[in-house]
């Protein structure tokens, strides 16, 4: 089960900030269709594997096709809407989309569950894909890095493979043990490897990404602030579709509906939070987003089998509006800190 999940998470994670880079350089309309063609074809693979063997590799697959389609949407929106308050409704959107796919990837995937083969939920992934390349093809403008400079192979390999070992080691580590040897070890050949990027993109005239960008403030802690926040929610979904399941009895479809709460606030918080952030700062409404988020785990934390929903639903809700009032103004607030030649990175 876990590696069904992380395989994607896996190749999305050592990948996203290449496939940012090559989208900055070659155009990122183009990297965008390349990556819904790859998220479609490995989805009818995953819907057709006849082991689980072949589901994990046609999930990291599908990884490597979400790398390249997430930083093209992000940075496409950065350069279509330039004003600050329209670029800020944008991505606001752009965030409430995380809600709502919480909220209809579970209830459409346990309607299919509860009435086709489990394939069919692949099936339609590929099916959606291939429509919005229709779409993008038809109606999204491209644009690129005007200076088009050479790609940057050393940081591009250095980068991958540092955050695929970290990124592994962080999976493996619940099964290896924290503290031992396995873990610790390739902890620190990935973390190594991301120092080795550094040294080496500081002294590159065309670096794939320019680490002088971290010495801002509102960078770092914006980046820092999405990555606990996304960090969080993941864990969360990955156990409460199986706490709902298996310990609370629910059907797949029973399991997706319940889930709305923490859907609803996302979507709700992303699109409030951006308005506030251009209103009274990101600061403000970032740290307001942690700090729900932070209530709303703790009291997560005292859950066991024979919580309520009642009461769970006002958990979701605490995480949904953190989530929602820390990740689309961070996200604001790290696209405002990058030239727009190279919004595909940031």
């Amino acid at each position: 089960l876990q590696w069904v999940v992380d395989a994607y998470s896996l190749v999305f994670a050592a990948l996203v900030l290449a496939a940012g880079s090559l989208s900055d350089r070659l155009g990122r309309k183009g990297t965008l269709l390349v990556g819904l063609s790859i998220f479609a074809v490995s989805s009818l693979a995953g819907a057709f594997a006849g082991t689980i063997t072949e589901l994990i590799a046609a999930r990291a697959l599908m990884g490597l096709g979400a790398a390249f389609m997430f930083p093209a949407t992000l940075s496409l929106l950065v350069n279509v809407f330039t004003e600050r308050g329209e670029r800020a409704k944008a991505i606001g959107l752009w965030g409430a989309t995380t809600g709502i796919g919480i909220a209809t990837g579970p209830i459409v995937g346990g309607w299919l569950l509860e009435r086709f083969w489990w394939g069919s939920v692949f099936v339609l992934l590929a099916v959606i894909a291939m429509a919005i390349t229709g779409m993008v093809v038809w109606i999204v403008p491209t644009s690129r890095d005007p200076r088009t400079p050479p790609i940057d192979w050393r940081g591009l390999v250095i980068s991958s493979v540092g955050m695929a070992i970290l990124v592994f080691g962080v999976i493996e580590a619940p099964g290896w043990g924290w503290g031992s040897a396995a873990t610790l070890t390739t902890l620190s050949l990935g973390a190594a490897l991301l120092v080795a990027l550094v040294m080496v993109e500081r002294h590159l005239e065309n670096p794939m990404l320019d680490v002088a960008l971290f010495r801002n403030p509102r960078f770092t802690a914006a980046s820092a602030s999405v990555a606990i926040s996304f960090f969080a929610l993941q864990g969360f979904i990955f156990l409460i579709t199986q706490y709902f399941q298996f310990v609370k009895n629910f059907t797949p479809l029973g399991t997706g509906v319940r889930l709305l709460p923490v859907a609803g606030s996302v979507a709700v918080a992303s699109v409030l939070g951006t308005k506030l952030a251009v209103r009274v700062g990101n600061k403000v409404v970032v740290a307001s987003g942690l700090l729900s988020f932070a209530a709303g785990l703790l009291w997560t934390s005292t859950a066991s089998g024979n919580t309520s929903y009642a009461v769970i639903v006002g958990q979701m809700l605490l995480l949904g509006a953190g989530m929602g009032l820390t990740s689309a103004p961070a996200t604001e607030a790290i696209m405002g800190a990058v030239p727009a030649a190279k919004a595909g990175v940031g």
